[in-house]
């Protein structure tokens, strides 16, 4: 008999427990109350500010009277939003005569121990002396996130047999405490974003009725820092929402509200928590200490280094410049302001490249300056610094140089210096390095056209040669061009001539009637030639 009840108890203990376990809301409670077994009474004890000692045990009764001790939290509510928590506590004990009752007790951290108390009748004792029964007590109210430290004693008090465990209630992000507990009650925030006016419209649900409410934009760290964005939301107003106005859209800009009422809890929302790129701006030079520095604008676990920016698009790191990212500035000592100098920031494996002195003034460059028809390859500085210069070429397409010869200049504030190299040829590459600084990329300048420089005597002269003999050909083609014109206007001259000379000698009829009246003998009257014949006009004159 007693087994049966025993195991039948453990089975719907279990039960319960499952249940409970599969549901995301609390037990409900209409009112405390305490509990036994039936056919065991009982009545509440009040609580000693002062408990007596501990009593050595009675003869036979061992360490083991309680079998199974169960804590859970349950709800009392008395409307909507107002609903307080209490401490369920429940014990399966083996009773004997010489245990008057239970005591549940609970203490935490700076406050009292509140106990209660529950003791039995002498004839329940004897009825169910050496039987299991349960005791049951949820009168005890506690808070969300309590850490409480639990006692069952047997009344009276006897040494060395109690039960005792550490227990915490559940927190305030539990749906159901969010929902029904004042102090849990933070409220539901949504809103809708608008990037071009950099505003935020944010709308609030579920707030703690009857009361005002803040909303805030925050930077969020240890505590949420506020941009001084913020607007009082009156519990009179039925449009619960507001707009917020924001500068940039950072991981860590919050949208945090809370009722307005003494420690009330906070919720946030992180509108861009993903916008990581964000994150990476605001990097300073610093000329007189050539200093490169950058300040996280939230925390974040990143990895940040120097970089150099290649014709592939890649950017290779440079050695010695990695530094871990928290929330401190980053500083890298002694950088040269190349274009090609980038910071390469890492977070898991996704990366992200700046280059702070893209587009601006170039501190040094190589360029080629033309002066009475010669070509120069010069450096020139715009700060004092000391270079590595060299000789490179570039074989199979690949972009890298590799450098035959090499050697050290020094370049004044403001002046450039003539690089002397020899070995230059036509599309001949110049590999250059800063030197005096410990960051520093390196630059390849490559030209197409050959340098026209008097250290080429060869090919100045071949050039004049060319030159020269492209001359006297273009003289000779023009003379004989002349000649030939000439000649043809001499030869088209004298064939008019002859075709106008072979027809001067015609005969005129009219003529002949006339030279009949005069002239006794018949005969024939010559024209005169033509004026471009004069010879022949002279003849017939003579005739």
């Amino acid at each position: 008999m007693k087994m049966i009840f025993w195991f039948a108890l453990l089975v719907s203990q279990s039960t319960l427990n499952g249940a409970a376990a599969e549901s995301t809301q609390l037990e409900r409670i209409a009112s405390c109350h305490t509990r036994c077994s039936k056919g065991l009474n009982y009545r509440i004890k009040p609580d000693y500010w002062f408990s007596p000692g501990c009593q050595i045990p009675a003869e036979g009764l061992s360490s083991s009277v309680f079998q199974h001790v169960n804590i859970s939290t349950v709800m009392k509510c008395e409307r909507k939003q107002k609903c307080t928590l209490h401490l369920k506590v429940q014990t399966l004990l083996l009773l004997s005569e010489s245990i008057h009752g239970v005591s549940f007790c609970t203490v935490s951290a700076g406050m009292m121990t509140d106990c209660q108390s529950v003791v039995f009748t002498k004839a329940s004792r004897k009825k169910l002396s050496r039987f299991p029964v349960t005791v049951e007590n949820d009168c005890t109210e506690v808070s969300p996130n309590q850490q409480l430290q639990v006692t069952v004693k047997t009344i009276p008090d006897y040494c060395n047999i109690s039960w005792t465990t550490t227990y915490l209630t559940p927190e305030c992000n539990s749906e159901d405490l969010r929902m029904n507990v004042p102090e849990c009650i933070t409220g539901r925030l949504s809103y809708v974003e608008n990037p071009e006016k950099k505003e935020l419209e944010i709308h609030v649900s579920d707030m703690l009725e009857g009361h005002d409410y803040h909303l805030r934009l925050c930077h969020k760290d240890f505590i949420c820092l506020g941009t001084g964005a913020k607007t009082l939301m009156h519990k009179e107003k039925s449009n619960k929402s507001a707009i917020l106005q924001y500068s940039r859209p950072l991981p860590c800009l919050c949208i945090e509200g809370w009722s307005a009422v003494m420690d009330a809890p906070r919720v946030q929302v992180c509108p861009f928590k993903d916008r990581l790129e964000e994150l990476w701006f605001k990097i300073t030079f610093d000329s007189a200490e050539e200093a490169l520095t950058w300040k996280p604008a939230c925390p974040i676990s990143a990895v940040a280094g120097l970089c150099e920016k290649r014709e592939d698009g890649n950017c290779m790191d440079l050695p010695d410049s990695l530094q871990n990212v928290s929330r401190e500035r980053l500083t890298f000592a002694k950088v040269d302001p190349h274009p090609d100098l980038c910071m390469k920031f890492s977070v898991g494996s996704q990366s992200w490249i700046r280059c702070p002195f893209a587009g601006t003034i170039k501190a040094w460059e190589v360029v080629v300056t033309r002066e009475q028809g010669q070509e120069d390859l010069q450096l020139q500085s715009m700060v004092t610094a000391t270079f590595s210069v060299g000789l490179c070429t570039k074989s199979g397409g690949s972009s890298k140089c590799q450098t035959t010869k090499t050697k050290t200049v020094h370049v004044e504030e403001q002046k450039a210096v003539n690089l002397e190299l020899t070995g230059l040829q036509c599309s001949s590459c110049v590999q250059v390095k800063r030197l005096d600084v410990k960051f520093s990329p390196t630059a390849v300048y490559c030209f197409e056209q050959c340098l026209s420089k008097s250290s080429h005597p060869e090919a100045l002269n071949l050039t004049w040669v060319i030159l020269v003999t492209a001359a006297c050909l273009s003289g000779l083609i023009i003379v004989a061009l002349v000649l030939h014109i000439l000649q043809t206007v001499h030869q088209r001259r004298k064939q008019s001539t002859r075709d106008a000379c072979g027809l001067t000698k015609q005969t005129d009829p009219s003529s002949d009637s006339v030279v009949s009246t005069f002239q006794p003998k018949a005969g024939r009257v010559l024209v005169p030639d033509s004026p471009l014949c004069g010879k022949n006009e002279k003849a017939n004159l003579i005739s």
